[in-house]
This record gives C-alpha cells, structure tokens and sequence, in this order.
C-alpha cells in the first residue's frame, strides 16, 4: 500500500450547523493553504500532492483540506438536494474560523474550482491567490431550458425517495480500490488501496460503501448562467493560477456541447489570471502527477510578483 510520508491530523468543526471534517498538515502556526475537492471526493484525495510538497515548503504552511458537505466524514444534512450557494456559506465559514483577519491562499478541484472562482469573486478581499485546477464551469444555457431542467429536477427526487439513484455498494477494500483504477486507468494501484479506505467505509454488514450523499447525483434545478459567471470573473482581485491536464476533459464529457477554448475565452474576464498544463494527466491530476502539481502550486504560490 502507499507509504505517507507526511501524515495528517483530523480535527471537526460546526459550520453553518453542520459538522465539518478537516485534515491537516504542515505547520499549525504557519500561512493558511486550504484544498478544496471535487464532486465524489475527500480531502485526503490531496495526500499525494501535499507529499510531494518539499520540506522548506511544507514548514512554512497550514495546510487545510476538508470534506463538502454530503462527503467523506462530514456530516450529510437532512437534505434530498445540495445547492451551490450552500457550498460558497460553508466555504466563508470555514475562513471565518481558520483565518477571520488574514487572506488565504486557496486551490480548488474540479467542482472545488467552480466554487472557489465563484467565492474568489464575491469576496475578493479574502483571497491571496487562487489555483483553479480543472474547475471549467458549465456549459452555456438558454431560458428555454428552465421547464425541463426543474422537470428533471423533481423526477430525480422521485427517483432518490424510491432509492433508483443508490450508491453502488462494493464487496470488499480491493473492489473499492478497482472501482478507482477503472475511473482513473493512471492511479497506481497502492494509491487505488490507499485512497480506498478514505473514500469508502464498511457498514454494518461489511459492504464498502462510498462516502458520498446519493442526493448529490441530482441535477441543479437552477441554469448555469455564464453571464453572471464572468461578472464574478471580473471582481477577482487575487493572482489566479488556472490548471488543466494534457487530457482534454470537456472534449470527453461535453462532446462538443462546451470546449476548452470556450473556456480560455471565460478566463480572459479574470484580471490577472496565467494558465498553465501538466502533462501526461487526467482529469485527476493530482493523483497522475503529484510531484509536477506540487512543483507548480510551490512557484505559484511563493512568487513575490
């Protein structure tokens, strides 16, 4: 199994009346760096950048990453629907209570990019820098799609309160582990094992069970509005580093529906924003690459410009 080389430490808090799992490394007293994940993650799905961070690195930082909502051991609220906005109040507590006067540097995957660039712009004042590692937005949507998109909505929670849209359970650890290296065919399989005992937990008849609410498979009920998108763009005041993996991701996931050069075109309304890629990467890259991530957060986020 992979060998951690700089453990972490677990804490919980309440935010928003919902209790919080967070994981930590680095120095306590040292400069705030908070993680946040993508859909169907955990925070320890970060382990494998934060060791391959280096040690000068690794001294001077807090190092903050956490469970949303719904995942990991955070606590899933009594809820069948998750709404974005929740994810940007949980975010504004979570600083509040880590760092209520200074401002933080903060990298966001995936989903975790998508809200961090959305919270970045609503309140720039709290952010030193921002890596946006694969988080592209939506695609573009038209008002003609409101009656269907609510239609589905409510066809979801139906499908949810008759238990159609259930986790897969998984026999055992090694099942767990393969269902990661069928998602990702470049996670090695130590990693796979590894990252399995977080991602997944026995229950009481010894299935493995993903530690995600199934009421996040549900479809946001509200239209992705690019409009608005770019007018949060442009109020970021923080550096913006933003990530993407030699894979093209929207290619394989939208087919066309929404591009890569669609969303170079989005960045250009950031103020200050440098676009870089990793190699040889999915869209998993901290998992695929760790030590070329670790190397580009470390320069990004110690560069005195």
């Amino acid at each position: 199994m992979y060998q951690v080389l700089q453990a972490s430490t677990s804490t919980f808090v309440s935010l928003r009346g919902c209790r919080y799992h967070l994981r930590q490394w680095g120095n306590a007293t040292g400069e705030p760096l908070v993680l946040a994940h993508g859909w169907m993650d955990v925070a320890a799905s970060w382990q494998f950048m934060v060791d391959a961070f280096s040690d000068s690195f690794l001294q001077s930082r807090r190092i903050i990453a956490f469970d949303w909502r719904g995942f990991g051991l955070t606590e899933t609220p009594a809820t069948d629907s998750y709404w974005f906005p929740d994810y940007l109040g949980d975010l504004d507590a979570l600083l509040d209570t880590i760092s209520p006067e200074q401002a933080i540097d903060l990298v966001g995957h995936s989903m975790g990019g998508n809200i961090t660039m959305m919270y970045a712009g609503v309140r720039p004042a709290r952010i030193r820098r921002l890596v946006n590692l694969e988080g592209f937005g939506m695609p573009a949507t038209r008002p003609a799609q409101a009656p269907g998109r609510l239609g589905q909505w409510l066809d979801e929670l139906r499908q949810l309160r008759q238990g159609e849209m259930a986790l897969k359970p998984y026999a055992d650890l090694d099942a767990v582990a393969a269902r990661l290296t069928k998602t990702n065919p470049r996670l090695d399989v130590d990693k796979a094992t590894w990252l399995a005992r977080h991602w997944a937990q026995a229950d009481a008849s010894g299935q493995w069970r993903i530690l995600g609410d199934a009421a996040h498979k549900i479809i946001n009920p509200s239209l992705y509005r690019v409009e608005e998108a770019l007018e949060i763009y442009k109020r970021i005041s923080a550096q913006v580093l933003a990530v993407e993996a030699s894979d093209d991701s929207l290619s394989q996931w939208w087919k066309g529906k929404y591009t890569l050069e669609e969303y170079h075109e989005r960045l250009k309304s950031v103020p200050q924003v440098k676009v870089a890629r990793i190699e040889d990467a999915g869209h998993m890259l901290h998992h695929d690459q760790p030590q070329a991530l670790a190397r580009l957060l470390e320069d990004f986020l110690t560069d005195p410009v």
